[in-house]
């Protein structure tokens, strides 16, 4: 990207966010506060990282007592912190390798001497380029903008920075535009936004004040992430187990059909075995019939012989 419109994207940006924010002016705190404030400023509203800075000082007794409590008891303390475990993580690096080096706490000596050195000196000590360059703009007297993964997502979709320049974490030309003077608000206040970005992408309020800054950002803005496919796979596999579903009840359909034909073919030798039993009870009744008719027959013989006796007249 050119200079010439960096240069502008940066002033635009200046020129908005007066409006709408307000800077927390120098931090006057020591070189050693300013390293511990900054590494829970960085990706953070700046209400929010003095109220962690604050629960450290009342809940520990020095910074001795913070260096060997562990990264998730300290996330605790950050629970409001966006990136809790990520704020600890930094805090604890800084205090363990400021201790190892020079087994105390004192760094107000890096204001007396080269500032180069100060800055080399702040990052062996593990600081991220947010941290080193907030305290050389805040404790070093130096012209540095301090950049965070916030800020470099800001400058991304307002067009000051590319792709590589991205994946680089570098913003080339914004300290050339925005003057010395004008560095610590600058910084303040396009943090915060920077920061709101971050925490609400998809906030029409936020998104305005960008195409203020850069009409062209739209087309740079995040998109939300469609969560249509997932009920997709949720039916094809609910069809795939119907099949699956209907094989088993044929299978236990047909095994049931099984003893059902059995069950015929015994009800089939029962209904055999009745019938031969009902067969000599058909016997038996013809033979009473058999019976009653030789008994009809006797009884007409005797009335015939009782006729026959009778007296002339």
């Amino acid at each position: 990207m050119a200079a010439a419109n960096r240069a502008n994207v940066f002033t635009a940006c200046h020129k908005i966010v007066k409006k709408h924010y307000t800077t927390a002016g120098p931090d006057k705190r020591s070189i050693l506060e300013q390293l511990v404030f900054s590494a829970i400023l960085e990706n953070a509203p700046h209400k929010v990282a003095e109220e962690c800075y604050g629960t450290l000082q009342n809940e520990y007794f020095d910074w001795n007592e913070v260096r060997v409590t562990s990264v998730p008891e300290l996330a605790e303390m950050f629970a409001k912190h966006p990136l809790p475990e990520n704020a600890a993580s930094r805090v604890k690096t800084l205090l363990q390798n400021i201790f190892e080096a020079i087994y105390t706490y004192d760094l107000e000596g890096l204001k007396k001497g080269n500032q180069g050195k100060a800055v080399a000196s702040i990052e062996k000590y593990g600081a991220t380029p947010f941290v080193v360059g907030y305290v050389t703009q805040h404790g070093l007297g130096g012209h540095s903008i301090p950049v965070d993964r916030a800020l470099l997502n800001l400058m991304f979709v307002l067009g000051a920075i590319t792709d590589k320049e991205l994946e680089k974490q570098a913003i080339p030309g914004m300290e050339r535009a925005i003057p010395k003077t004008k560095g610590v608000e600058f910084s303040d206040m396009v943090h915060e936004l920077a920061v709101d970005f971050q925490n609400a992408p998809f906030s029409k309020k936020i998104r305005d004040l960008l195409l203020e800054i850069s009409p062209d950002a739209k087309s740079r803005f995040p998109k939300r992430v469609s969560e249509e496919p997932a009920p997709a796979k949720e039916e094809t596999a609910k069809s795939e187990a119907a099949p699956k579903k209907k094989a088993a009840t044929k299978k236990t359909t047909t095994k049931k059909a099984a003893p059902t034909k059995a069950a015929k073919t015994t009800t089939k030798k029962t209904a055999t075995k009745k019938t031969a039993k009902a067969e000599p009870a058909k016997k038996k009744t013809t033979k009473s019939t058999t019976t009653k008719s030789t008994t009809k027959k006797t009884t007409t013989k005797k009335t015939s012989t009782r006729i026959t006796k009778k007296k002339p007249k």
